[in-house]
């Protein structure tokens, strides 16, 4: 029994150790890093600046677009650069962040206004979509979206 005891108390203290190594970062710092990163990101999407981009966007996202078409990362960029993804302005709406205990995951959803390019016959084109986001927190490369999900929004 004492050594179960001693064990126990061995993995409670090398728990706490490696914990102050690495401390966890509060829930209210990963929604404010979070919500920053949001806001970087959509600017980068209208600014076109793809290193940005290349580091905020996991290696296996998965983005869907409000019509249903799927891209993973390399795609969604590309569509960017091709310019079939194009974006004069993006302007949040609603934005809630909800980070989790882990300190590592967290979803957002919100709601945006998109302005596209003009349509042919010159008038506004305007995109209102709903959206959730899933975000984790590597080690190494920070906070990266693994997932994006859009619907567009009843006017």
């Amino acid at each position: 029994m004492k050594k179960i005891l001693s064990l126990a108390l061995l993995l409670v203290l090398g728990m706490a150790s490696a914990n102050a190594l690495h401390p966890m970062i509060s829930n209210a710092d990963a929604q404010k890093e979070v919500e920053a990163l949001e806001r970087q990101r959509f600017e980068a999407q209208v600014k076109k600046d793809y290193a940005f981009l290349e580091k905020v966007f996991a290696d296996d996202l998965v983005y869907t677009h409000s019509n249903g078409k799927q891209n993973g990362k390399a795609d969604y960029i590309q569509s960017i650069r091709d310019g079939k993804s194009q974006y004069d302005k993006i302007e949040i709406e609603a934005l809630n962040v909800r980070a989790y205990a882990d300190g590592k995951t967290a979803v957002v959803n919100g709601t945006i206004l998109i302005t596209l390019p003009n349509k042919p016959d010159g008038t506004a084109n305007l995109a209102h979509l709903k959206y959730v986001v899933v975000q984790v927190k590597d080690r190494k490369k920070g906070w990266q979206v693994v997932l994006w999900q859009s619907q567009k929004q009843a006017s």
